[in-house]
């Protein structure tokens, strides 16, 4: 007996219509790239496991799928070695591939091997899916698409506002309503120094990062377990809870870090962002949140999260400044500035929210049903002129009963139906059924097309 086929957890099939609509989330995001001169390019699935590793954390490095060696993978591997029974030691020498945990860190591969190719300031954008061994849960998947946009070269903010822009638009064209919150990785530096724990700033944000999912007490604990002082935590509480405008949060701010360059320095550019946008036409809230950390480790700037606010579900955006990340793969001194939309949650806030635009997931617009070989000859004459025209048409393949070629219309959601028969044939004209209202004409081609894009 045949086993029940199934699918990896945390992942999914999209039907037709879902794809109609990740396609409309896809062009929406792709459209507003383009309008601020974003360029396309794209990354193999595998990439080479010492491309990935040591660039998201320990966490983020436990997450990475790895790709099992082709061939004899037991060459080299001591019996000592396979009886040690030391997972992650003899993934090393299993795996030397691993399928991408984002886009961001394949981009700066990409960049340093393609460099004399690229004029800089670089603008990409890649839409693709990333996989993470994470634990699949709602809104949280194994495998997923991301919508990234980057730039790099530049050390302008005015990257950083103009990614808002982008963010600002691409929801607005959803309907999606958001909150932008944005922090600075150099503020966060700032606060460690200033509590006498500049040495720990990773345990740090990893742990602030998780206020949300966790709450304040487990952050203070986690604090706690990575050796953080009582009397240090205790200094980070009012800053975690700082509460107030924009304005005064970035006032108490400057006093907070009077003794920090770093810290005084993310505020600067954290003041500059915010005032520069204030005095634009922005739709969705922009929210200084100190408690904002990005758990990955090579932001170093401005970093950004974006929460919608009529459903409950993670974050479906993120970015942030990142300064040094080429110099991992030998080219230093490029500094580059980033987003990424995450699709599947885009996704699922739009169902749930059911703000797809009715033309978006509608697929087929008109069926000519099939009553015999004449018939059928007549009206594949009559579909070229309507496709011609961009109408989605089809021609119902097999000469079945009426009614199960009507059935496949209502199933498909088709709005119009194209009958011709020999009346038809003999006046040159079709008659054609709105599925909606039941209401039938008799027309031309011509008449036909026009009623429709009407």
């Amino acid at each position: 007996m045949a086993a029940n086929p199934s699918i990896p957890k945390g992942t999914r099939d999209f039907s037709p219509v879902e794809m109609a609509k990740r396609n409309y989330i896809f062009n929406t995001i792709r459209e507003v790239y383009h309008l601020y001169g974003f360029q396309q390019i794209e990354t193999p699935a595998m990439e080479m496991l010492s491309t990935l590793m040591g660039k998201y954390g320990d966490e983020g490095d436990k997450l990475l799928f790895k790709i099992q060696n082709s061939g004899d993978y037991f060459s080299g591997i001591t019996d000592e070695e396979l009886l040690g029974r030391n997972a992650a030691k003899l993934a090393s020498k299993f795996c030397e591939k691993g399928l991408r945990y984002d886009l961001t860190v394949p981009f700066a591969r990409y960049v340093v091997m393609h460099r004399e190719e690229i004029t800089f300031p670089f603008k990409r954008y890649q839409i693709q899916p990333v996989w993470r061994a994470d634990r699949p849960q709602k809104g949280r998947y194994r495998e997923f698409y991301q919508c990234d946009a980057d730039v790099v070269g530049s050390n302008s903010l005015l990257n950083e506002v103009e990614l808002m822009q982008i963010v600002d638009a691409v929801f607005t064209r959803f309907g999606i309503r958001v909150c932008i919150k944005i922090n600075n990785r150099k503020i966060l530096t700032g606060l460690a120094e200033v509590i006498g724990e500049a040495d720990k700033i990773v345990d740090i944000t990893v742990a602030i990062d998780k206020l949300d999912k966790i709450g304040l007490d487990n952050v203070n604990a986690e604090l706690k377990e990575k050796g953080i002082s009582d009397e240090a935590i205790a200094k980070l509480q009012p800053i975690i809870l700082l509460s107030g405008t924009n304005e005064e949060k970035l006032t108490v701010l400057k006093q907070v870090l009077a003794e920090s360059e770093t810290g005084l320095k993310g505020v600067e550019e954290s003041e500059f962002i915010l005032k520069t946008l204030s005095g634009l036409s922005m739709t969705n809230e922009i929210e200084l949140d100190l408690t904002l950390a990005r758990g990955l480790n090579y932001y170093t700037g401005a970093i950004f999260e974006v929460k919608a606010l009529d459903v409950q579900i993670g974050s479906i955006t993120g970015g942030g400044r990142y300064d040094n990340l080429t110099g991992v793969f030998g080219m230093a001194g490029v500094s580059g500035v980033g987003i990424s939309f995450g699709a599947d949650r885009i996704f699922d806030v739009l169902n749930q929210l059911e703000l797809y635009p009715k033309e978006a997931v509608n697929g087929t617009q008109l069926l000519f049903i099939n009553f015999g070989d004449k018939e059928a000859a007549y009206s594949i004459n009559a579909l070229a002129k309507v496709r011609a025209e961009g109408i989605r048409a089809e021609i119902y393949p097999d000469a079945a009963k009426m009614k199960k070629q009507m059935s496949y219309a209502n199933a498909k959601s088709i709005p119009f139906v194209a009958l011709v028969g020999e009346n038809e044939m003999n006046e040159g004209k079709i008659t054609l059924k709105n599925m909606e209202s039941g209401e039938q004409t008799l027309v031309t081609t011509d008449e036909l097309i026009s009623l429709i894009n009407r």
